[in-house]
């Protein structure tokens, strides 16, 4: 394997929930809210909000279940999903109270993607290798969906949405893949693709840089990669000791600086880029 573009010096704590009240338990999903706040999802189902300048952690709401990956639309309100529940959580920036958004069909939501232009909240559905459905769909306004992709995929994981807004990236983490799913002129799901293969050896989560570089997180072993179609893909940083970097699940970017979810600790992790090779 050659070298990763950046030194584990590029990373550090960001904020160390381990002892906090709240804590910061095994955190799955992470997001950057509109006011620079890094907000993350735990195991004990708490909505975290963490201050620009990780100083301080606030919980804003919970599920009393198990967060997986969050999203924000364009007004701050953020939605999760929740393992325990099977179901999407929306909490309201308005009322700062969080209730059942929606939960038709889907039996382990996994990651969520707004699509305000259409109207849709997509969400993987990580039902696991004998039992696969795909990715949903639900009406943004009243959570009304169901199954929009239906080809099944290898425990479809983290998301996120082509640059141009044509389509969804999709991790498929038994199959050390990413595809990519159309949205057709009509709304309907596109053929699937396979777009990035030999992701070794367990993607989680998807982030498009401000270049258009796909950065590719995975679960295990605890390592970024980023990905570009002329250069394929590269290894960004690992962390042999899974200290820092603690099997970083889903990622998400503010400026030069890439957040990622530890699944194995209780921090979140910031990854200075402004040093990355082009």
């Amino acid at each position: 394997m050659a070298k990763p573009l950046l030194e584990m010096a590029a990373a550090r704590v960001f904020f160390d929930g381990i002892f906090t009240s709240p804590r910061v338990a095994h955190p799955e999903g992470v997001a950057v809210n509109r006011d620079g706040s890094i907000w993350c999802g735990t195991e004990t189902g708490d909505l975290l909000r963490l201050s620009a300048d990780g100083g301080s952690a606030e919980r804003m709401g919970g599920t009393e279940g198990f967060l997986l990956g969050i999203a924000f639309d364009s007004a701050g309100n953020c939605f999760a999903c929740d393992l325990k529940h099977s179901a999407i959580f929306r909490w309201n920036a308005g009322t700062g109270l969080m209730e059942r958004f929606a939960s038709a069909g889907i039996r382990v939501p996994n990651y969520p993607i707004v699509d305000e232009t259409r109207g849709w909240l997509y969400v993987s559905d990580s039902a696991g290798e004998d039992n696969r459905s795909g990715i949903f769909r639900y009406d943004l306004k009243t959570g009304e969906g169901r199954l929009w992709c239906r080809e099944p995929m290898a425990f479809a994981n983290g998301m996120t949405m082509a640059p141009d807004g044509s389509g969804l990236y999709v991790v498929e983490s038994n199959a050390a893949c990413i595809s990519y799913v159309p949205i057709l002129a009509d709304g309907a799901a596109g053929a699937r693709q396979i777009v990035v293969d030999g992701v070794d050896n367990v993607p989680d989560g998807l982030a498009f840089a401000p270049d258009g570089s796909l950065f590719i997180s995975c679960y295990e072993p605890s390592r970024i990669y980023r990905w570009r179609q002329d250069r394929g893909l590269e290894v960004l940083i690992e962390d042999p000791a899974a200290t820092t970097l603690a099997h970083p699940t889903n990622i998400a970017f503010k400026g030069d600086k890439l957040y990622t979810a530890n699944l194995g600790r209780w921090h979140i992790t910031e990854i200075d880029l402004a040093t990355i090779p082009n």
